[in-house]
């Protein structure tokens, strides 16, 4: 039987709806509040599966989600189901099934068909050019630069809030720039325009204006019969009224969320979409509710019951674990930042004595600095670990090089591209480069033959004339992909090596590029798709990022969303990291920071542990002046969730005298209190200064 795996909510949502009368298979709106660990995914594949099963044709069900990796697994979950091949040919992430209807309706926008796409760090670039142009980067006050710039032009966008809202509440520092902000985007959106190139907020902002046009909203609307969206609570002002634009009375509208994982409003994701969704429709939208959680053991999900029950709005659950048993969560309290440290790393190691990987197990943070004491101490004793963050993969140099010069060939009007591309040549200057540009915008010849006739610098001649044979391998019609891979590469390896003293390190990541390139069908594709999905690192293609047999996972807690490990280690619960200190502006920004602790502490299986550091040192170096300030305990830690945690105090810490309004409570264990299997117990007594035998008995 096809649902014979769900269990009862899971069902009712997966085949909710009926066939009208004349045997087509419709539905209302529906609302899945899937709480953490609940089968979200399994749900919303088998309600694909449903649809198909009812007779729904696949190619009129549109899947929107919020990265290519959960489109692609959801297909292969219901192809497994209906044992069928190809199923979802509409299955993507909102900007890519964007990008796509404005290539099918761009003649009716007014927009090329074969308009590029800017990645993060190329819209950067064209802000800082156009900044530069006028006259913003001489200016004798602080201007903001490119980053901050288009972060702002992001959430304005995104938000759809006016521009001085959003400089009033999110960047207060730049709201006397307003005027200047206002012409460099314009600036901004004409040399875009210019260059037939949208950014990544610009597929979006074009999709939702091509739906304020009724007669084109109802066409494209009417091109699927069922709208499911996955992860509603992430989405923005914008992606909810592109849905809503769709299927404005809500027929065969599903979306699946949970109000209290909402982490993402620094990307303009509004929680409002998800609490608001059922009124929005007239009769409201059908909720159901996931409540029997298949990842965490009961304690765990009791505490975090607790946290998130002090919501001010949020949709009533109750999670019930599938998995019986299961010990407390604990709140550990440490003297300082490096106890901390040698306490999860004593507390890691235990846990592999008793048959849990390194890699099964994680280090969360608020924020990515908080774990540098950690990581010193970890290098230190040999254990290894990965971190989210670093240097993102295609942000090195040697991968954009060959990108720009892929879209340039993809779309000659690519003036960035081609600006990066041509200066990757002897002598060529940003002069030179722009001359080149002028005279291909001033002439009707084609890009190869232009750049054949535009006489180079003296010392870039050979390279000109075969980077001039390379772009015209590389627009030839027939030229095949990924076959074009392999003259860019022989073309860019001289350069390479001449660029780079790490040559051979950069040439295995443009392996993994081309390996990947062989992946999409066309260049356009390609393009298309690491635009919009891009790999974070080299370790996103080519699997692994250790040699090591295991490794420990650090991760900031947006980073560990969707992830699960068996056992948890949250370090710096205290007020000024959970909540953040930066983010308690607003009752908003504090319900936010509540959800994320939320998240955080939902992400244990088997063994979840709170660190709380008493103290926190004003110097790198401690041991000079003894500068320090005591934390407070974090504000979400109330009553009622300290009753479902058991507190110990290793080494004596619970004598130090606290600060906050739960002072005194983390002294020592409460009822239940002793440390589970394979964690470091409390100790009675105080470590001896010099434990010499400890000494000899380690030489060996």
């Amino acid at each position: 039987m096809l649902h014979g795996a769900l269990n009862v909510q899971q069902r009712a949502a997966a085949t909710h709806g009926e066939r009208d009368g004349a045997g087509r298979f419709g539905a209302g709106p529906l609302l899945v509040i899937a709480g953490a660990g609940t089968g979200k995914t399994a749900t919303l594949a088998y309600r694909v599966a449903h649809l198909v099963a009812q007779g729904v044709d696949p190619a009129r069900i549109l899947l929107l989600t919020f990265s290519r990796r959960a489109a692609q697994e959801m297909e292969r979950r219901a192809q497994r189901l209906l044992a069928q091949a190809a199923i979802l040919p509409w299955a993507g992430t909102f900007h890519a099934i964007g990008a796509r209807l404005l290539r099918i309706y761009a003649g009716r926008i007014g927009l090329d068909p074969a308009f590029g796409i800017l990645d993060r760090g190329d819209a950067a670039d064209l802000l800082d050019v156009v900044r530069h142009e006028l006259g913003f980067s001489s200016v004798r006050q602080r201007f903001p630069r490119k980053d901050t710039c288009l972060a702002i032009y992001s959430r304005r966008v995104n938000s759809g809030r006016p521009l001085e809202q959003v400089l009033q509440e999110t960047f207060p520092w730049c709201a006397g720039w307003r005027e200047e902000l206002a012409s460099l985007f314009r600036r901004y959106v004409e040399r875009k325009q210019a260059s037939g190139v949208l950014d990544y907020d610009d597929l979006l902002l074009w999709w939702h204006a091509a739906m304020a046009e009724p007669a084109l909203a109802a066409e494209i609307g009417a091109r699927f019969d069922h709208v499911l969206v996955d992860e509603y609570q992430d989405t923005n002002a914008l992606q909810a009224q592109i849905l809503l634009a769709l299927k404005p009375d809500g027929r065969g509208v599903t979306v699946v969320g949970d109000d209290a994982q909402s982490i993402y409003a620094f990307r303009a994701a509004e929680v409002g979409n998800i609490l608001d969704f059922p009124s929005k429709f007239d009769p409201p939208a059908r909720c159901v509710a996931l409540e029997i959680n298949y990842r965490s053991v009961q304690p765990v999900l009791d505490a975090a019951g607790a946290l998130i029950a002090q919501a001010v709005r949020r949709h009533p659950k109750a999670l019930h674990a599938h998995r019986a048993g299961g010990a407390r969560p604990q709140l550990v309290t440490v003297i300082d930042e490096r106890a901390q440290a040698d306490w999860v790393i004593d507390a890691v190691l235990r846990h592999r004595e008793a048959a849990v990987p390194l890699r099964r197990q994680a280090v969360l943070f608020r924020s990515a600095h908080h774990s540098a004491g950690l990581e010193i101490e970890l290098t230190r004793r040999n254990v290894p670990f990965v971190k989210h963050g670093g240097l993102k993969f295609l942000e090195a140099a040697h991968v954009k090089d060959l990108l720009a010069v892929l879209r340039w060939a993809e779309n000659p009007r690519n003036s960035i591209a081609g600006f990066r591309s041509l200066q990757l040549m002897t002598d060529v200057g940003p002069a030179t480069a722009q001359r080149c540009l002028d005279a291909l915008h001033g002439a009707p010849r084609r890009l190869p033959e232009m750049l054949a006739a535009f006489p180079p610098p003296a010392a870039a001649r050979e390279e000109w004339i075969a980077f001039a044979a390379l772009m015209r391998e590389l627009v030839e019609p027939s030229a095949r992909w990924p076959a074009q891979m392999e003259p860019l590469r022989r073309w860019y390896q001289p350069l390479l090596e001449r660029r780079h003293d790490d040559a051979a390190v950069r040439a295995a990541d443009l392996d993994m590029l081309q390996s990947v390139a062989a992946q999409f069908g066309t260049r356009e594709r390609f393009l298309t798709g690491l635009a919009l999905d891009p790999p974070q690192a080299g370790s996103d293609l080519a699997g692994d990022p250790l040699r090591d047999e295991d490794y420990l996972m650090l991760s900031t807690v947006h980073s560990a969303k969707g992830q699960e490990w068996d056992a948890v280690y949250l370090i710096n619960v205290s007020d000024g990291s959970f909540p953040n200190e930066y983010a308690t502006g607003t009752p908003e920004e504090i319900e936010e920071e509540r959800r994320l602790l939320y998240v955080a502490m939902t992400r244990a299986r088997d063994a979840l542990y709170l660190v709380e550091p008493q103290r926190y040192y004003l110097t790198a170096q401690p041991r000079r002046g003894d500068v320090h300030v005591y934390g407070a305990r974090s504000r979400f830690l109330d009553e009622a969730v300290l009753a479902r945690l058991d507190r110990i105090a290793p080494d004596g810490c619970g004598a130090v005298e606290r600060a906050g309004p739960a002072a005194g409570s983390g002294q020592a264990a409460g009822a239940g209190g002793q440390a589970a299997p394979g964690v470091p117990a409390p100790r009675a007594d105080s470590p001896l200064p010099v434990d010499v035998a400890a000494r000899v008995h380690g030489m060996w």
